[in-house]
């Protein structure tokens, strides 16, 4: 797999999402709705995550795993198991664990999954800079799959961490069923049953399981119904591993030990509470609600804890409405290129930009109508709704449920502040 699929990913999202949101509204006066756009990329970042199934947030390190659960060694002898994890967790602050060749990761996801045949396999070692990986094409007899682990860790009770585990909406992604999970031991499971194109304009499935436990290890198991993730022939139904059996892969104990020997990273971070944690703020999503007009129903309604991103999906009772909402604090230094000769300015000082055109994700028919603000401290709300509940559906209606004098009156709430 290329280097760049796996880099491109490696940075906590929080840090991805701010930089996004900068560089769209550097382009604001050309393109204003490429602000929102970005926003919404929170909604989406487990399907990136998935397709780069070998990101881990920052994870370097992986070790080999035989069957049963038993810690592997690269001499292949399991029985040393035991006393290899012992040294490794007295001496991990200290001493990197012996690196792990690309070769020793292939002969592990082999004998972890069903009886079959393997071919086209690669790997990316522990030894290489990056995120090491194991990418094959398995086949039970029943047609050829693509499957992909990785294994790595996120901070313990971070954003990231609750995020990994969450079922995204489907304003966002396009799938066709999802769980979330909680073991016995406190991890919890996600396992997605979707697609590799959100339009679905070739209809290759993607399942994933995505596995975080109390002490932060992450595995992500990724299969598909595909010799390849993309450009390549349907060649089964449905991929290989239920998902009972993708839950049963990514909750093996041997992944965990693995993670344990990976050296950690003297630099990472402490997690400190997120503002949803200690009650200090209420979320985007949760304000939007409070503020919509008398007479919309609510059908979906996605949190992003304190990432400043909310959405809801409303039905006026003549079709769905994506409604969806960004809050910045400190974009002054941005003011001018978002806000042009042309904006409002309130008695205030608020500034207020509006925008009216087409959806940019593909649905047919789609509208987008946006309200931009900023106030004079630098808090910024943007405010976008569609004619369509997603926007890569087609359009429910001919316009969004929300007027534009409604949507100015939700981004103008002193409830931002």
């Amino acid at each position: 797999m290329p280097d760049a699929q796996h880099s491109d990913l490696l940075d906590p999202f929080e840090e991805r999402l701010t930089a996004g949101l900068h560089d769209a509204g550097n382009a604001f006066e050309t393109d204003r709705a490429a602000l929102v756009t970005a926003g919404a990329l929170k909604g989406r970042r487990r399907l990136l995550r998935r397709r780069n199934a070998a990101v881990m947030g920052g994870a370097a390190g992986i070790a080999l795993v035989g069957v049963g659960g038993a810690l592997l060694l690269p001499s292949g002898n399991p029985g040393k198991a035991q006393a290899a994890h012992a040294t490794t967790a007295k001496s991990t602050a200290t001493s990197a664990p012996t690196p792990v060749s690309g070769d020793a990761l292939i002969r592990t996801l082999e004998k972890l999954l069903p009886e079959g045949q393997f071919t086209k396999v690669e790997a990316r070692g522990t030894d290489d800079g990056l995120s090491p990986y194991v990418h094959l094409v398995y086949d039970d007899g029943n047609g050829a799959s693509a499957v992909e682990v990785g294994l790595g860790r996120v901070q313990p009770g971070s954003d990231q961490a609750r995020q990994t585990t969450r079922c995204p909406g489907k304003a966002f992604t396009n799938y066709d069923a999802c769980g979330t999970s909680r073991l016995a031991d406190g991890s919890v499971v996600m396992v997605l049953q979707g697609y590799e194109y959100p339009d679905r304009r070739v209809d290759t499935k993607l399942w994933n399981a995505e596995l975080v436990t109390p002490q932060g290890q992450h595995v992500s198991i990724s299969e598909w119904n595909a010799a390849a993730e993309k450009d390549a022939p349907i060649s089964r139904s449905q991929p290989p591993l239920s998902p009972a059996q993708l839950r049963k892969l990514a909750a093996a104990t041997a992944w965990r030990d693995a993670i344990d020997a990976m050296p950690v990273d003297p630099n990472s971070p402490v997690t400190q509470p997120s503002p949803s944690e200690t009650g200090a703020t209420l979320s985007v999503t949760s304000t939007l609600r409070t503020l919509l007009p008398k007479g919309l129903t609510v059908s979906e309604a996605g949190d992003t804890d304190d990432s400043g991103f909310g959405y809801l999906v409303v039905d006026d009772g003549k079709g769905k409405t994506l409604v969806q909402v960004n809050v910045q604090a400190d974009m002054s230094d941005v003011e001018g290129d978002l806000f042009g000769a042309d904006a409002e300015v309130l008695s205030d000082g608020t500034k207020v930009a509006t925008h009216q055109g087409p959806g940019e994700k593909g649905g047919s028919g789609v509208v987008m109508w946006t309200v931009d603000t900023i106030r004079t401290d630098g808090r910024r709300v943007v405010i976008s709704a569609f004619n369509s509940g997603g926007q890569e559906t087609a359009a429910t209606r001919k316009a969004p449920a929300l007027t534009m004098k409604q949507l100015q009156e939700i981004a103008l709430s002193p409830k931002w502040l």
